[in-house]
């Protein structure tokens, strides 16, 4: 079982938010007119024609592809440690944990015909993901519902995954909503981030952003790095929230040091422009690099810039040169730098070229 991808949420967001809005400028120092005027946000039109020309605003979020449908079958992340009160269940978990996934079905099997909810959702997840033995979706949903009605919120949101994927039985969203809807009253983040979704989504749900906000508030307070960067920008933009920049940024913070490589990317951002927190170009170029080097391809064309310019660091037109081919090979073109590149040194050129084709493999 997967969470719904963040997708879901970009898509939609991306229909309540105007082009302007959804942008946000970057400029390097080189760039700007009075060196003491921090960079503004660019919410309105393209630059006017008597000021330079400015890098490309990066958008809010790293990707907006239409709304994300039932997730593929995917390993699920491991169940929460049992009770520390109960050895045997532990001896479970502790199987599950060291990868002896055979071992942790022998040891479950008893215990779940026994009546133990967690044992139960342990031979579902195992059904589930081919872990240990082979995979079988129907016997998956009957363990994971067995262990739902036992009270199990792990189970209810793996469950819930299933029948809005038509695993295991067909496509049966309502029952799913109803899962997720229980599975985050007793506390699950995970379910309540998706039902989130869903409230924004409008499609399964009549939209609520109020409520998608509550629960995305509920998942990112429980530490669910993709409900922090999604709220996060429910507080950028002022969607089912006041708008609040402080709020954004300290969300992005959050799930950036929880390397949601989106959250890394607009907190990158934000640090640079000294929006909702104090500016630091510094720091902003190292959050690019490392977003950069986890493959953002946002991440490696701004940087691309800033090196190009020196801003916030060194310049260096080889390493911005990489950084810009490697982003277009993942379909981060960008004519602007194409023109800024076109008038290196040949011999930097082809030392560019050469360090882009390490980065992607194709040379050693």
């Amino acid at each position: 079982m997967t969470i719904l991808r963040l997708t879901c949420f970009l898509a939609a967001l991306a229909v309540l938010a105007t082009g302007a809005r959804a942008q946000i400028s970057l400029t390097p120092p080189a760039l700007q007119q009075p060196p003491a005027d921090k960079p503004k946000p660019a919410e309105r039109a393209p630059e006017k024609p008597a000021e330079k020309p400015k890098p490309p605003a990066p958008p809010v979020a790293a990707k907006k592809p239409a709304p994300a449908k039932a997730p593929p079958s995917a390993p699920s992340a491991p169940p929460p440690p049992p009770a520390a009160n109960d050895p045997n269940a532990d001896l479970v978990y502790g199987a599950y944990q060291r990868g002896q996934y055979k071992t942790a079905f022998d040891l479950a099997s008893p215990r779940a015909q026994a009546g133990d909810p967690k044992a139960m959702a342990m031979l579902g997840q195992l059904y589930e993901n081919a872990m240990g033995i082979r995979r079988d979706y129907d016997k998956a949903a009957i363990w994971y519902k067995r262990a739902s009605e036992a009270g199990d919120r792990e189970a209810m949101f793996a469950l819930a995954m299933m029948r809005l994927a038509g695993r295991g039985g067909p496509v049966d969203k309502p029952e799913a909503v109803k899962l997720l809807a229980s599975a985050a009253k007793l506390g699950e983040p995970k379910a309540a981030y998706n039902l989130a979704l869903l409230y924004l989504d409008g499609q399964t749900l009549p939209q609520d952003l109020k409520r998608s906000a509550e629960l995305l508030r509920m998942a990112a307070d429980a530490g669910n790095p993709e409900a922090q960067y999604a709220l996060a920008t429910f507080y950028k933009e002022g969607t089912g929230v006041p708008k609040d920049p402080e709020k954004a940024v300290r969300l992005l913070q959050a799930a950036a040091l929880a390397d949601n490589v989106d959250a890394e990317v607009e907190y990158a951002i934000a640090l640079y422009n000294g929006i909702g927190t104090p500016e630091n170009k510094p720091a902003a170029v190292s959050l690019l690099r490392r977003a950069a080097r986890q493959n953002s391809p946002i991440a490696q064309n701004r940087l691309a810039w800033l090196l190009y310019y020196g801003a916030g660091a060194p310049i260096d037109k080889v390493e911005g040169y990489k950084w810009h081919l490697v982003a277009k090979t993942a379909g981060k073109g960008d004519p602007k730098l194409d023109e800024k590149f076109a008038d290196m040194p040949p011999e930097d050129r082809a030392k560019g070229e050469q360090a882009a084709k390490r980065w992607l493999g194709t040379i050693k």
